[in-house]
C-alpha cells in the first residue's frame, strides 16, 4: 500500500465553527484524525495576567506548543499506525491519503506548525455574532465581565494580523458546507499532487505514473 499524507489547518476566530468544520471533515474522510489546539492549554495557574487582570489565554505562551508539535510529528512519522491507535480503523486499499486536521485559534501564528500545513482555512464571523456565541458558552474558568471586548476580540484582531500568509479565508455556513464537499477522494489526490509538485517534482512524476498504472482518477 502506498501512503500519501495531507495536513489541513482550520483556524479562525473564537466560536467561529472550527471544531464543527473539523468534525464534519473527519466524518467525510475515512483516514483522518483531529489534533485540537485547545487540548494543549497550560494549567490556569501559570497563564499570565495583563494589567486589567485578564488571563492571557490568547497567547502562544498559554499553550504547550512543544507537546502539540510532538503529537503532530508522531502522526507525521507513521500516519497509518497513528490512525489505527487513536481513530476508528478502516480497511486499507491500494493507496490511501491519510489526513490530519489541525484545529485551533493560533495554529497559523506558530511558524513550525504553519510550515507543515498543506491546506489552510481561516474561519471568520462578524463581531456581534461572535460576541453572542461567546456569551452563550460556559467556560472553565468563566469569562470575567468585560473579557470579550477587553481581551478576546482585540487579541483576535492582533493575532489575525500577525499570522502567516497563504491561508484561505472562509465566511458563512454555506461556504463551510461547500468546503466539506470539496474534500472528495478525487480532490484529495489532486491536493496531494499539487502539494508535492512544489516541493519534489520527481515525486510528482512518480505519483502521476502510479495513478495511470492503478487507474486512480485525479
Amino acid at each position: 500500500m502506498y501512503t500519501l499524507t495531507l495536513v489541513v489547518g482550520i483556524g479562525g476566530v473564537t466560536n467561529g465553527g472550527k471544531s464543527t468544520l473539523a468534525t464534519n471533515l473527519q466524518k467525510k474522510l475515512p483516514h483522518s484524525c483531529i489534533i485540537a489546539q485547545d487540548t494543549f492549554f497550560k494549567d490556569d495557574s501559570v497563564v499570565p495576567v495583563d494589567s486589567n487582570g485578564f488571563k492571557q489565554y490568547d497567547l502562544l505562551d498559554a499553550l504547550h506548543m512543544d507537546k502539540m508539535m510532538e503529537e503532530i510529528y508522531s502522526w507525521w512519522r507513521d500516519p497509518q499506525s497513528y490512525h489505527q491507535s487513536t481513530c476508528a480503523t478502516t480497511e486499507a486499499g491500494r493507496t490511501e491519503v491519510f489526513v490530519v486536521i489541525v484545529e485551533g485559534f493560533l495554529i497559523f501564528n506558530h511558524r513550525p506548525l504553519n510550515e507543515l500545513m498543506n491546506k489552510k482555512y481561516f474561519l471568520e464571523i462578524p463581531y456581534d455574532e461572535c460576541q453572542n456565541r461567546r456569551c452563550s458558552r460556559v467556560y472553565t474558568p468563566p469569562d470575567p465581565p468585560g473579557y470579550f471586548d477587553g481581551h478576546v476580540w482585540p487579541m483576535y484582531l492582533k493575532n489575525r494580523q500577525e499570522m502567516q500568509l497563504g491561508t484561505m479565508f472562509v465566511q458563512g455556513s454555506d461556504l463551510m458546507k461547500n468546503l466539506v464537499k470539496s474534500f472528495s477522494k478525487r480532490n484529495l489526490t489532486r491536493m496531494y499532487a499539487q502539494t508535492i509538485y512544489h516541493n519534489d517534482k520527481e515525486s510528482t512524476k512518480w505519483y502521476f505514473r502510479y495513478c495511470l498504472k492503478t487507474g486512480i482518477l485525479i
